[in-house]
């Protein structure tokens, strides 16, 4: 069974930066595809950013996050600058069972938990 924990999330200042970090157990995840989503209250989930064969971003946060892992130790990684109070939302990271990202939620099978950002005007 795969479990997925995230961290790093909490509050900052707009204009500030925050390092979120997803650490998959119980299988090893260097072939598979990552993705971060968010979720602001009221809101559906969003995608954020996938790698997994290629790289790709939400417009929203092009040139302002940036997604990378360290498969030796199963960690992915989102780093956050420049962040706005839009973007505050719960985020989660997901695992699909297939090389290549997508956007879509469905096509990911393994959640976390998720961990909070607050940005304050």
């Amino acid at each position: 069974q795969v479990q997925l924990v995230e961290s790093g999330g909490g509050l900052v200042q707009a204009g500030g930066s925050l390092r979120l970090s997803c650490a998959a157990s119980g299988r090893t995840f260097s072939s598979n595809a990552v993705g971060w989503f968010r979720q602001a209250p009221g809101k559906e989930r969003e995608f954020v950013a996938g790698n997994g064969g290629v790289t790709f971003y939400d417009d929203s946060v092009k040139g302002r996050f940036t997604i990378s892992r360290d498969n030796a130790r199963n960690t992915v990684f989102l780093q956050m600058n420049t962040l706005k109070p839009e973007d505050t939302a719960v985020y989660y990271c997901a695992l699909r069972l297939s090389t290549w990202a997508t956007r879509a939620r469905r096509d990911y099978a393994y959640w976390g938990q998720g961990t909070q950002v607050t940005v304050s005007s």
